[in-house]
């Protein structure tokens, strides 16, 4: 199979590299792909070529900024299976979670932002003691760094790019090093879209040395980061000599809250989805469930029969539910997560990794793949409540009252996204507003609307992403006063 090879993409041409970074097929473990090792150099290059492109983007008038974003989702959507097979390779998801799901999103992020762009308003006051009236006028802000994660790769890339292209700014994206085909595949479409030179920028490479010369550089205005915690504190260090807007989208360790009178029918499979699905590879799945202890014994039997159906396996076979880890390096990580339960008193594995053995075809069997894994006993200052594990390992514990479960689940360090589920009203209510997450489900997961605020409390992020809070990020409001007097 050849090799893939890369190339940075700026000032609307693609450049060529002569340094590159071995890239590998999660579900074969060999290398699939060679990215561009960029550094200042190439991101200085992009910024310059951005900084050109702003006066006449930021000048093109709303109509033709929205004809071409609508033109770039037109074009994904015609090429819509070649993105779906390049995520399926680069990023171990299965072929069926990129063609049905992810790539159809990021078709709908530019068609979103290009309409909502063209009925975006403003406020105005009147003050007829002055003689005169405000108005509020919103600037594009200049230079944006995007840098995008390696789990949903095209899907919260475009999540990005779409508000601040619609709202006037030009930017230098820096996708993950791990996930970076799509992206490269987008700026082919950007071209073919007309997109006008300079106006998108990618660099490609590894974030202690593309991604932190995008941040620290003076010419960048904003910067926009979907990633772990840890790398965010040092965005923030960086970007701080520069009073840059952030906007930074972090890690979860996310509850599930299951009462007694939960319809179990509806919440089992929409719990192994909001558990299991993408690898547990989403920063909004479930890692830590609190069930009543009146049907927790229940619910555990039947939980982990349903997490053993779950099947795991090569991305580009029909029947696979889940593909593989994004790395050794992540697999390794997740497995110690296991390794740490075993050796926890009172703690039971049902079922998953360690226990249920992994079938796998001869051409995955050097993947990273991990059986869907469910943990009951643990305690609640364990590392397997407390930490990140971002795999399909979740931990399953009983509790005994509304107050209490409350109190459980807000006592982590994150505050991304909580499910509840209940058939009470009143208690979902009470619950979802009691609950230190941005985002709660009731009865549901993973229902999303884009006029909605998206992001994290506590240290699961600052700011949000949503048709009024991207205007908000991605503009400068300008106050005028005109006196009629």
């Amino acid at each position: 199979m050849s090799t893939l090879v890369l190339e940075n993409f700026i000032d609307g041409q693609f450049v060529h590299l002569d340094s590159f970074i071995d890239n590998y097929n999660p579900s074969t473990g060999e290398i699939w792909s060679k990215i561009p090792d960029s550094d200042e150099k190439e991101i200085n290059a992009a910024v310059e070529a951005a900084k050109s492109a702003f006066e006449g983007w930021s000048q093109t008038a709303p109509a033709e900024r929205s004809r071409l974003l609508m033109k770039i989702a037109d074009l994904i959507e015609e090429n819509l299976d070649e993105f779906a097979i390049l995520e399926a390779k680069d990023q171990g998801k299965t072929l069926q979670q990129a063609r049905t799901i992810e790539i159809p999103r990021a078709v709908y992020n530019f068609r979103f932002f290009a309409t909502n762009l063209l009925h975006v308003s403003d406020k105005a006051t009147h003050q007829p003691q002055f003689q005169a009236i405000n108005y509020v006028h919103r600037c594009p802000v200049g230079v944006a760094g995007l840098i995008s994660p390696w789990n949903l790769p095209l899907y919260l890339l475009t999540f990005k790019v779409a508000p601040c292209l619609a709202y006037g700014n030009t930017c230098v994206c820096k996708p993950s090093e791990m996930t970076s085909a799509t992206a490269w595949r987008l700026c082919k479409v950007l071209q073919d879209a007309g997109l006008p030179r300079g106006v998108v920028n990618m660099v490609f490479g590894l974030g202690a040395k593309a991604g932190s010369a995008l941040v620290r550089h003076p010419d960048v205005k904003l910067i926009s980061f979907t990633g772990g915690t840890a790398t965010a504190t040092v965005v923030r260090q960086l970007a701080a000599p520069f009073t840059k807007k952030l906007s930074l989208e972090l890690g979860g360790k996310n509850p599930g809250v299951i009462f007694a009178d939960a319809d179990l029918a509806k919440c089992l499979p929409a719990t192994i989805r909001s558990c299991f699905s993408n690898q547990g590879e989403i920063c909004l799945c479930t890692s830590r469930l609190f069930v009543e202890r009146p049907v927790f014994d229940d619910f555990v039997a039947r939980f982990v029969a349903a997490a053993r159906q779950v099947k795991v396996g090569d991305p580009f076979d029909a029947d696979s539910t889940i593909g593989a880890l994004i790395s050794q390096q992540h697999w390794d990580k997740v497995a110690s997560y296991v390794a740490v339960a075993r050796s926890e008193e009172g703690v039971t594995v049902h079922c998953g990794h360690s226990v249920d053995e992994l079938k796998l075809k001869d051409a995955n069997k050097k993947g990273y793949f991990m059986l869907p894994t469910v943990i009951t006993g643990v305690k609640d200052d364990s590392r397997l409540m407390q930490e990140e594990i971002f795999g399909p390992v979740v931990c399953v514990v009983p509790f005994d009252d509304e107050k209490e479960v409350v109190r459980r689940a807000n006592a982590v360090k994150y505050g991304l996204a909580a499910t509840v589920w209940s058939s009470n009203v009143g208690r979902i209510h009470r619950v979802a507003q009691s609950l230190d997450a941005a985002t709660v489900w009731t009865n549901c997961w993973m229902v999303r609307d884009l006029n909605m605020p998206f992001g994290g409390m506590k240290e699961s992020g600052v700011g949000r992403e949503s048709a009024h809070d991207s205007y908000d990020f991605y503009t400068e409001p300008k106050t005028i006063c005109i006196s009629y007097a």
